[in-house]
């Protein structure tokens, strides 16, 4: 049976929520989240979903009425959680490389009360040449045209502003959010009447996002539409573990009852040491992870960590090299040892190439400070941290013997392609591929060829894995 709301029973909402992205991530956490919220706190919360680039899911959700079946796995209190439920939330859906103005007009709805957000690492960035009247190529832009129309439309109502928490994992997300969103204003010469709007009428939260979500489970995909009754193209799973928090005014705890639906949320005025603990060892494993699994010819998460030299390679790059570039904290060792059990989560199937979207810019969020921290404080760069970058651009190599696609920013891809072109053609040395990569601060925002030992190592480890495969380094190079 197909999916959509005629074939099933379920809730017309008030949209209080516009949300840019349509992707696993947001369908898992905070749909889920609103769903929780509806059901267990009256809170009556539709979301209308942008999709914030041309090609998406936009159309196939758009096609089960916003519908879709999430799947919660895992272990909580010592027992076996499996929960199942038809997560009803997105009333719209909206493409706006299809249909800007109805993507400007969703503004004007006067219960609009929220914007979530998560278009990866890459999302939040200034894109020279977007206009205020055309569609945007950034997701920046987009919300500064969105916000200027809405407060043009209501006559700079400060009731009519909007508490903005984008979920993309970099550093002070929102502030970054809103600094972008002011340059954009400033550009399109915005009158100063919108910029105090913005100040003084919306919200901008800083936020960390903590939830492990394989997405589309396609290896039992048959046997779970058989069991719910409907052709969900959309089923999403994740573990049952979740964490949001939120840094700013305590007063969103009046405007979501995240409390009353039971939900793990911390809000605070310094979410510095849970962000740093979890981007850098829970998402920076996952990042370093992705390169070595797929090269020794690993598909998902649980896999490298049943692998026994895939494994050792984790935990030593964790143990060894991560937790001491962090500040000391207590119960770090026990939140470390969590995570991998959560990586050995039996009821998930997290595929690698799922985590491998821009994999360059997430090397640079979720490694690169751990590996110049380690620096700073040894003198010597990390080995494992190191061979992790070496296997990333082995990774990008078109004759690297894995069947893999890079899903990246499109600069960051010809970057890569031409290095390794170059290589193939003129039989240059694989110096070249790497001081190429560690000068483009475009990405890094500095000259990674400056740090003394980091384009030997790198050299190094490539040229081991070019000549006889990442085996070599894992059994050999690392731990001889």
């Amino acid at each position: 049976m197909e999916l959509n709301r005629t074939t099933t029973n379920v809730n017309e909402r008030p949209i209080k929520v516009l949300q840019f992205g349509e992707g696993n991530f947001l369908r898992a956490f905070i749909n889920w989240m609103i769903h929780e919220m509806n059901e267990k706190a009256d809170f009556n919360a539709g979301v209308a979903v942008v999709q914030p680039i041309a090609q998406g899911l936009g159309e196939m959700l758009k096609a089960q009425d916003g519908l879709y079946h999430l799947l919660l796995n895992g272990i909580e209190k010592g027992k076996l959680i499996n929960k199942r439920m038809l997560v009803d939330c997105i009333q719209e859906v909206n493409n706006p490389y299809e249909d800007y103005q109805a993507f400007i007009q969703l503004s004007e709805i006067e219960t609009l009360e929220f914007v979530f957000s998560n278009t990866t690492e890459a999302g939040i960035s200034y894109k020279e040449g977007d206009l205020l009247n055309q569609v945007q190529d950034s997701f920046p832009g987009k919300l500064t045209a969105f916000l200027h129309h809405r407060f043009v439309h209501f006559n700079g109502d400060k009731d009519k502003g909007l508490v903005i928490l984008p979920c993309e994992l970099i550093d002070k997300n929102g502030e970054k959010l809103k600094e972008i969103i002011l340059q954009y204003a400033k550009d399109w010469n915005l009158a100063d009447t919108f910029t105090d709007w913005l100040n003084e009428a919306c919200t901008f939260y800083n936020t960390l996002v903590d939830r492990i979500v394989p997405g589309y489970p396609k290896d039992r995909i048959a046997e779970i539409q058989k069991s719910i009754g409907f052709e969900d193209k959309l089923v999403v799973e994740g573990e049952q573990f979740h964490l949001f928090v939120l840094e700013g005014d305590q007063k969103i705890k009046e405007q979501l009852p995240f409390e009353k639906a039971g939900l793990n949320i911390v809000v605070t005025d310094n979410q510095a040491p849970y962000r740093e603990r979890k981007v850098r060892i829970l998402n920076g494993a996952h990042t370093l992870m992705v390169p070595v699994g797929l090269l020794a010819g690993i598909e998902t998460v649980r896999e490298n960590l049943e692998n026994e030299q895939v494994c050792q390679f984790i935990d030593k790059a964790i143990s060894e090299e991560i937790i001491p570039s962090l500040p000391p904290a207590e119960g770090i060792l026990e939140f470390k040892d969590d995570v991998l059990d959560r990586f050995r989560n039996p009821f998930i199937k997290h595929y690698l190439k799922s985590i491998s979207l821009n994999s360059f810019p997430k090397f640079k969020t979720r490694v690169l400070p751990s590996l110049l921290g380690y620096y700073d404080q040894k003198g010597r760069v990390p080995k494992h941290l190191v061979m992790a970058l070496a296997a990333l651009i082995k990774l990008y190599d078109p004759n690297n013997g894995v069947a893999f696609e890079p899903q990246d920013n499109a600069d960051v891809k010809e970057l890569l392609s031409k290095a390794w072109e170059e290589y193939a053609s003129n039989y240059s040395n694989l110096d070249k591929v790497v001081k190429k990569v560690l000068s483009y601060s475009k990405l890094w925002e500095q000259d990674l060829n400056a740090i003394a030992q980091l384009h030997e190592g790198v050299t190094h480890y490539l040229r081991v894995i070019d000549n006889e495969g990442i085996q070599a380094i894992l059994t050999e190079e690392l731990y001889a």
